[in-house]
């Protein structure tokens, strides 16, 4: 080896490298200082604001499912366990509704909170009206709006006969609506003050006072916004990472634009199902979170035994897209069970040939065979006259009319009754028509199915709502817990 000038031996690099390494082995042998926190609690998860408003122990809703799959006992149930539960209305008669509202209201007191779910009416706006005049009747206080691409004059009169000044001279509303989206031009019109054509329009009918009109246009059309990613039922198989912000954004733009008194919360529904998903969702800022499919298979839920038994066992993988029968000429989706039935496939393959014919008699021969033996079980004009008699029962002999001239919507109406009759044919869980089954779910069922295996909440007769929601708040908090203290100890060291 070279000396240097000044004789000294040159120190080697590998030499440098291992005394380098030795310190840094010497450093990480030491265990790592643990900064203890305090534990994250589940009603400290999402807006405190927001609990307080609804009277509710955590920042949990569970949605208002078709058909009354969201009970009456499902919501009675979550108002008792201090949460809140919407009752699913779609699809139903008034007379039942009211029923179940009179049910509700009998069972809980007045400081316990539950919702109503509204679903948007495209074919029958005086549907919608009727409904809402049926939630003012019995003062229902809070309203999921779902599938909504505008706002209506039912919204614009429910939101309107609450309002008021408080006693501070900020305007308010008594009759809170949260509303269910997917569409950030959607956001924009339930983050504005109501379409004053639609005030103007329920004035001349007498249904607002001159106050109402005057103090419209100081509030948003809506409390809270729950944005709703990929779910169960309709979906725009949003990505709650891209949707949760951009609603975010829009909502802090409209509030500093609008400068109410209200400032509406941002929640997210879809996809969750375990406490991971729940855990992402509070880490984006979620105000509150909304669980769906996860309650289908509860002993509360309002469908059949059969269904249930299906739904406990299906993994992430089992559910399909079909188009949406009370949307079919638009091509809208819904998210459905695939596992061990046949209806997306056709559903499907009826909307093609929708798409492909322009009318029942231009099918192919072998095709009208097919629908009529396998798909519907009865012929075209046995389907017609039951889709007729439910017309006129709906006082909507106009669409009637019009399928008797157009054969090509008379061939969507007709198809259209399968939709309804899959849906039937689930809730009476008869065995031998299982195939045939439309069961609204997304894989959050699949998720929650995984994480509870081998647990007493594997079978679905275990499966309480309230106690699902319970352990899935208390086990998120739990987790968020964990790796919060793993980041500021890993902080710590890096420091």
């Amino acid at each position: 080896m070279q000396q240097t000038q000044n004789g000294e031996k040159p120190i080697p690099i590998n030499s440098v490298c291992e005394q380098k390494n030795n310190n840094k082995n010497a450093k990480s042998s030491k265990k790592p200082e643990k900064i203890e926190i305090p534990a994250i609690s589940p009603s400290s998860l999402g807006s405190a604001e927001f609990r307080k408003d609804y009277c509710i122990k955590y920042a949990y809703l569970a949605g208002g499912m078709y058909r009354g799959i969201a009970s009456k006992e499902l919501v009675i149930a979550l108002a008792n366990a201090g949460l809140m539960g919407f009752l699913g209305t779609g699809g139903r008669s008034l007379n039942d509704i009211e029923q179940d509202i009179i049910c509700i209201q009998d069972a809980l007191k007045e400081d316990q909170a539950y919702g109503v779910n509204l679903v948007a009416n495209l074919d029958s706006p005086d549907s919608e009206i009727a409904l809402i005049e049926l939630y003012l009747h019995y003062s229902i206080r809070c309203i999921e709006a779902a599938a909504f691409i505008r706002i209506t004059p039912a919204l614009v009169l429910y939101r309107l006969q609450g309002i008021y000044k408080d006693q501070h001279g900020a305007v308010r509303t008594k009759n809170k609506v949260i509303a269910k989206l997917s569409r950030p031009e959607v956001a924009n019109q339930f983050l504005s003050p109501a379409p004053m054509h639609l005030v103007q329009q329920l004035f001349a009918l007498g249904k607002i006072t001159p106050e109402q009109v005057e103090l419209s246009q100081s509030i948003f059309m809506c409390d809270d916004i729950c944005v709703e990613a990929d779910s169960g039922g309709h979906t725009d198989r949003g990505q709650p990472a891209v949707l949760l912000p951009a609603i975010q954004t829009l909502r802090d733009q409209k509030v500093l634009e609008h400068d109410f008194a209200h400032k509406p919360r941002v929640g997210l529904g879809g996809g969750i199902g375990t406490p991971n998903s729940a855990a992402a969702a509070f880490v984006m800022g979620a105000d509150f979170i909304l669980t769906g499919s996860i309650n289908q298979c509860t002993v509360e839920a309002g469908t059949s035994d059969l269904v249930k038994h299906m739904l406990q066992d299906i993994n992430v993988q089992d559910t399909d897209y079909a188009p949406a029968g009370d949307m079919f000429e638009s091509g809208a989706k819904v998210q459905v069970l695939k596992k061990s039935v046949f209806f997306a496939a056709r559903a499907n393959k009826l909307y093609q040939l929708y798409q492909q014919y322009d009318s029942l008699h231009s099918l192919p021969e072998k095709i009208q065979t097919q629908l009529q033996d396998k798909y519907f079980n009865a012929s075209f004009e046995d389907v017609w006259t039951q889709t007729k008699q439910y017309l006129l029962n709906s006082n909507r002999s106009q669409d009637i009319e019009r399928a008797e001239h157009d054969e090509k919507y008379k061939m969507a109406r007709v198809f259209r009754w399968y939709f309804a009759q899959s849906m039937k044919l689930a809730f009476t869980g008869s065995e031998h028509a299982r195939v045939n089954f439309q069961v609204h779910t997304g894989p959050a069922l699949g998720a929650f199915n995984q994480w509870v295996k081998g647990t007493e909440l594997e079978p679905w007769q275990n499966r309480h709502v309230d106690q699902i929601a319970e352990k899935l708040m208390q086990d998120t908090a739990a987790l968020l817990s964990k790796q919060t203290q793993q980041l500021i100890t890993l902080s710590h060291v890096a420091g």
